[in-house]
């Protein structure tokens, strides 16, 4: 593993040392909050109740694709022009840097493991990244269903390290339940408020409807003991700031904390299901 990661520092140098006009921070990290926190939500979720080396190189293996995609858009985007920007090699080797992380981490993940159980919530969600990827390369990433595919897949990874860590199915899959049911609804309510933000008209109706779905379908499985009560109460929480954000709005509110505030709600939906399995509540 170090190997690789000292190879990434060398690709990494020559990026630094890229040509004039190239800002390499905006090619090397993503810039979008919701990205960050859909990400880092199921990684600190599977690490917090069920930690174990397996786990952290699925997390690190996770860490890795997520920023990989960044450059990789850049890249797809300067061919789909027909065009090599002085920007297009760095942005190439932070993408193969940050993929050959990821693949690294999957390897030692499957080399340390004592079975592959824990493969299978990848392999289903293979797919939907796929799907990620596929807009990626069109350009259309911001479309709503390659977020909610992206999305979904990347709440896999939780359930992956529960299983890692010695988990039984259930309660494994049902923190991958709650993630969507935690994400899904939380995109929908972020673009309406963007929306709105720009100046477009968009009902809130919808997705109230979706988050009372998501708020019901965790309380049904909260109810047969698959997840924590808690985990139920995090949704409720989810659905107040819902109906307070798209009934009042914020006429001071920006993109930026419109991102940060749901990092501060993501974090707290996973402490307080960390909390529930820690009290069996």
């Amino acid at each position: 593993m170090s190997r690789v990661m000292n190879g990434s520092s060398e690709l990494l140098n020559k990026g630094s040392a890229a040509g004039p006009g190239v800002r390499v921070r905006t090619i090397a990290l993503p810039v979008e909050h919701g990205g960050w926190g859909l990400t880092l939500e199921p990684v600190a979720l599977g690490m917090l109740v069920a930690p174990t080396l397996v786990g952290l190189f699925l997390s690190v293996a996770t860490v890795g694709a997520f920023l990989a995609r960044h450059p990789f858009k850049i890249v797809a985007g300067d061919r789909r022009r027909g065009r090599r920007f002085p920007r297009t090699p760095v942005a190439e080797r932070y993408a193969a840097c940050y993929a050959a992380v990821a693949a690294a981490g999957l390897l030692f993940a499957v080399t340390a493991a004592d079975g592959y159980v824990f493969l299978l919530p990848l392999l289903l969600a293979a797919p939907l990244a796929a799907v990620q990827l596929f807009y990626d390369a069109r350009g259309d990433s911001r479309s709503l269903w390659p977020e909610l595919a992206g999305a979904t897949a990347l709440a896999g990874v939780a359930t992956s390290v529960a299983l890692a860590g010695g988990w039984s199915s259930a309660p494994a899959y049902g923190l991958w339940a709650v993630l969507i049911a935690r994400a899904v609804p939380a995109i929908l309510y972020v673009r309406v408020r963007l929306n709105r933000l720009h100046g477009k008209r968009a009902s809130g109706a919808p997705v109230i409807a979706v988050h009372v779905a998501a708020f019901a379908a965790v309380a049904v499985l909260a109810w047969v003991k698959v997840v924590p009560v808690l985990a139920a109460a995090a949704l409720a929480v989810l659905l107040l700031r819902a109906a307070h954000g798209l009934a009042e709005g914020d006429p001071v509110v920006t993109a930026k904390r419109i991102g940060i505030r749901e990092i501060v709600f993501g974090a707290l939906t996973v402490a307080l299901v960390v909390a529930g399995h820690g009290l069996g509540k």
